[in-house]
């Protein structure tokens, strides 16, 4: 059985970790049973690395908010959000053959990453929602690294479940800023529209 893909992630070989390697984005996600790397770069995003110890079958996802009130009918707009994105992973690892039982979890990000929120901390927000979903799902959280003001990124290898993860402090581009401050934008336009979260000052 080969490797799923979702979404298109970048697929490269990383020459430090001597594999390949696969690159998620927000709205994404990869399942594999192949000694692979998952990679992604977290802001107030959180990522959830989800595998069976024993079949060595797991995957990443790199989610941007708990759930969207409406209707979302593009399928890669709801890998975004998540409530899907947590069942999608976990149903296409048991899809692959790992079993229900076994699947432990290491969760990473929602970090406050931008100076200009006011009432929501999308980070802290993401971070209780990824806690709450593993407990009523009885999966159980090997490691964490949560919240904080740091980025981070995160090497997954599903087949030992191992983590490298780097605390990012200084941020030598624009990338996480810019992600994030995108990010904060597109929560603002949903909030006006359902009037649910209010983010900036005037």
């Amino acid at each position: 059985m080969v490797d799923r893909d979702f979404n298109q992630p970048a697929f490269y070989y990383d020459s430090r970790f001597g594999r390949e390697a696969t690159k998620i984005l927000p709205g994404q996600y990869y399942v594999t049973q192949e000694d692979k790397l998952i990679v992604t770069v977290l802001g107030s995003c959180v990522a959830a690395c989800i595998f069976d110890p024993i079949t060595e079958i797991g995957g990443m996802n790199h989610f941007m908010l708990p759930s969207n009130k409406s209707v979302c009918k593009n399928a890669s707009h709801a890998h975004r959000y998540g409530i899907h994105a947590m069942e999608v992973l976990i149903n296409d690892c048991l899809r692959l053959g790992a079993e229900r039982k076994r699947l432990v979890a290491k969760v990473f990000g929602g970090a406050k990453v931008l100076p200009g929120f006011v009432q929501n901390d999308i980070g802290a927000t993401n971070t209780t929602f990824v806690l709450d979903f593993l407990k009523t799902e009885n999966i159980p959280i090997l490691s964490s690294d949560l919240m904080k003001t740091y980025a981070r990124k995160v090497y997954f290898t599903p087949s030992d479940g191992s983590v490298l993860m780097k605390r990012i402090r200084t941020v030598n581009n624009s990338t996480i800023t810019e992600r994030e401050a995108e990010l904060a934008m597109r929560i603002n336009v949903d909030a006006q529209a359902s009037g649910s979260i209010d983010l900036f000052d005037d």
